[in-house]
């Protein structure tokens, strides 16, 4: 098993999932630190044009997503479980609207206004313009919450789930799942990023106290890597085989009419829509996987999952 590289930054929500999932699996990993806005281009490297945050680098196997980084950190350490069986299709469901409406509800809140203010208050003159044009760019085909309706959904999914930690130390039982750290990573961004906001969890202290106990995981045993090193990684590695690495389906599931094998891009679907290119080696029920090369890499393999992306011809 090759190092588990996480390029990722500081404040990024779905970082902060990622490094709890480690974590909670007690799997040793490297830290590699990427800016917070393009340009990337060691992220660029790697990827081919993707430049969401996190990314999971394994040799020369590049993970997009953390819904598909989940499943290969399942993989590589199956217990304690993501997924339990009686609820795995639950809280993939669950995880699914957490990643998606709920973050996005939680995020309109936390940048409203007040929150903006305190999160780029000592930053360098022409950051938060900077950030803002950024993820402007990123959100091209998203529907954004305004703050003060980000605000009514924040709170009503908020008591929702209230009444999931009011039963239990964590939303589906005793142990976290794969919806713990979903949900969980919006929330983080309110505590610990923007805590003159901190009122709104005033109703609903049983999440609060789910909050410290998702918290109190940790992120496990992490070493920081530079970028250039990670570049290097991938360059002396070689890809694994399709079928052969961390995402264990391989049958073909043609929906395209693209076969292996045919030059294609796969772009997200809502943010962040940077298209990669590369041959296409894998097209299973799950995922995605690309073969491309670029000068500073050489040949790399860029997985993305099934669900949330465009697969087209190039």
């Amino acid at each position: 098993m090759q190092d588990l590289i996480l390029h990722n930054y500081a404040s990024s929500p779905f970082s902060e999932k990622l490094r709890l999932v480690l974590g909670h699996k007690k799997l040793p990993w490297k830290s590699v630190l990427v800016p917070p806005i393009m340009p990337k281009p060691d992220v660029v490297a790697l990827t081919g044009g993707y430049r969401r945050t996190p990314v999971l680098q394994v040799g020369a196997d590049i993970y997009c997503d953390t819904a598909l980084i989940c499943d290969v950190l399942e993989h590589v350490r199956p217990e304690p479980t993501l997924y339990p069986p009686h609820l795995k299709g639950a809280c993939r469901i669950f995880a699914q609207w957490a990643d998606s409406t709920l973050f996005w509800a939680a995020m309109g809140y936390n940048l409203q206004p007040k929150g903006a203010a305190f999160v780029f208050g000592k930053a360098p003159a022409g950051t938060a313009e900077a950030f803002g044009a950024d993820r402007k760019a990123m959100s091209s085909n998203l529907v954004r919450l305004r703050p003060g309706d980000a605000t009514s959904a924040y709170r009503s999914y908020l008591r929702r789930l209230a009444n999931m930690a009011d039963e239990h130390d964590f939303l589906f039982g005793m142990d976290p799942c794969v919806a713990d750290f979903a949900a969980y990573h919006g929330i983080w961004y309110t505590r610990t990023q923007v805590p003159v906001l901190m009122d709104i969890f005033s109703a609903t202290p049983s999440v609060v106290e789910w909050a410290e106990r998702m918290a109190a995981i940790g992120h496990g045993a992490m070493t920081k890597l530079g970028a250039e090193d990670a570049i290097e990684v991938a360059k002396a590695a070689e890809p694994e085989a399709p079928g052969a690495n961390l995402l264990i389906d391989s049958a073909f599931q043609d929906d395209h009419g693209l076969r292996l094998g045919s030059r294609v891009s796969i772009t997200p679907e809502s943010f962040g829509t940077e298209a990669t290119e590369g041959e296409l080696i894998a097209a299973t029920r799950t995922h995605y996987s690309l073969r491309r090369h670029d000068p500073r890499t050489g040949v790399v393999h860029v997985h993305f999952p099934r669900l949330g992306y465009v697969l087209k011809a190039a």
